[in-house]
């Protein structure tokens, strides 16, 4: 029992020494992560692996949702020929990503009403997924698909989307290939406390 007892003291002054103790809960690691996140457009030729894909998608699908509807679909794409086709307008770089996720919503309900909630539901888990992508080390940038119909008609046709599921956003994943840094958006002018 004594030599317990000074195992259990030398156990504690040494995660204090070390600073463990100070963030064993990882809550400073998740708020950098948070800061830290940036977006990436261009990517080097490495392949995202299929691991790295499942944790992104597992990571997406931890996010909030309303009334636990999680309407969320999610399509990775990897062939050449369709992300060519994803890559309209402003989303070029989509061609050029090893890899893209098509986060769609289910827009029916459980018992096939309208679910209003698709929407704040995809934009959650995309959330999830860009910040798991900064914790593994890739670059991953939002690119809007809903509401622009130039956006989401070709999207829809070149995935077979069903008529009750839209295309909310594509996400190209990949090693980032340049030096892109985090952006400064703390505005403490945008906070008011109580009323307006």
């Amino acid at each position: 029992m004594k030599y317990l007892k000074i195992l259990f003291v030398a156990l504690i002054t040494l995660v204090s020494m070390t600073g463990f103790a100070q963030n064993m809960d990882g809550s400073q690691a998740v708020l950098d992560n948070i800061h830290f996140r940036k977006s990436v457009r261009s990517y080097t030729d490495e392949p995202v692996t299929p691991k790295q894909v499942e944790t992104l998608l597992k990571a997406a699908m931890a996010a909030p949702s309303g009334m636990n509807m999680q309407p969320w679909r999610f399509v990775v794409v990897r062939e050449q020929e369709t992300k060519n086709k994803l890559a309209v307008g402003f989303n070029k770089m989509i061609a050029k990503a090893p890899v893209a996720i098509v986060i769609c919503g289910k827009t029916t309900g459980k018992l096939g009403g309208d679910n209003k909630n698709w929407m704040a539901d995809c934009a959650a888990a995309t959330q999830n997924l860009l910040l798991a992508a900064e914790a593994l080390g890739l670059g991953a940038v939002w690119t809007a698909c809903y509401p622009y119909e130039d956006r989401m008609n070709p999207t829809i046709e070149a995935l077979g989307l069903p008529d009750n599921v839209k295309p909310y956003c594509i996400v190209p994943i990949g090693h980032p290939a340049g030096n892109d840094k985090p952006k400064d958006k703390w505005k403490p002018e945008n906070i008011h406390y109580e009323k307006w």
